[in-house]
């Protein structure tokens, strides 16, 4: 069994997408917890292994990686028994790429350039522009949905990826079914993996529950 660090937080959705993507291959990860808040990740030691200083990152006995999506797809690549997270043909696999920067740059980006300045810099302000961006992330990955899965008729780090992201956001801003029919239906379908519970929606509803306590504290301070 490999041994591999995982420098992560539980509210993190990229790290949880890391853990997922574990969980689905069988892979146990050395957990090393790094507390946003507190700025573990721009301590000297940390920033010698990501001169970035984000999360999630690996250490794979010497082989350091970072940026959720880049980890998620070497550990396959390394790791996995089949290719069925990640298959071989390039149409398919094309598509999951695709995926996975859509989660990158409009799923968690949206979410994380709403909250970072009430979790971070004392902002008591949710800027409505900034939700209807969210909501708006809800409608394109719901028309994207042509099946049960983002791509194929199977679970793939497609779905592991973007699940992270909007687990973390339907914490925060709850689905609309009604409009959102095929988007609730996926999420619903994924809660389904054995592992989602401890592995992704704790750590979804531990970052609302930080999001509203900070918005709350940045608030009473600007009264």
């Amino acid at each position: 069994m490999p041994n591999i660090k995982l420098y992560t937080a539980k509210l993190s959705p990229p790290g949880r997408a890391v853990e997922l993507t574990a969980k689905a291959l069988g892979l146990e990860l050395d957990i090393v917890p790094i507390d946003l808040i507190a700025g573990d990740h721009l301590k000297e030691d940390f920033r010698k292994l990501n001169p970035q200083h984000t999360i999630p990152l690996i250490d794979d006995s010497g082989t350091i990686v970072y940026d959720s999506h880049a980890i998620i797809v070497y550990l396959v690549t390394k790791y996995a028994k089949d290719d069925s997270l990640y298959p071989a043909d390039a149409a398919t696999r094309a598509k999951i790429n695709a995926a996975l920067h859509f989660d990158s740059g409009v799923l968690f980006a949206r979410l994380r350039f709403y909250l970072e300045p009430i979790l971070y810099y004392g902002s008591p302000d949710t800027p409505q522009d900034k939700i209807d961006n969210l909501y708006r992330a809800y409608e394109l990955l719901n028309d994207t949905l042509t099946g049960e899965y983002i791509v194929g008729s199977g679970l793939t780090l497609a779905d592991l990826s973007c699940i992270a992201s909007i687990a973390s956001m339907h914490a925060i801003f709850p689905i609309d079914r009604s409009k959102y029919a095929k988007l609730a239906a996926w999420v619903d379908r994924l809660s389904q993996l054995p592992y989602y519970k401890g592995t992704n929606q704790e750590g979804a509803e531990e970052l609302a529950q930080l999001y509203l306590a900070k918005l709350e504290e940045n608030r009473a301070k600007s009264k």
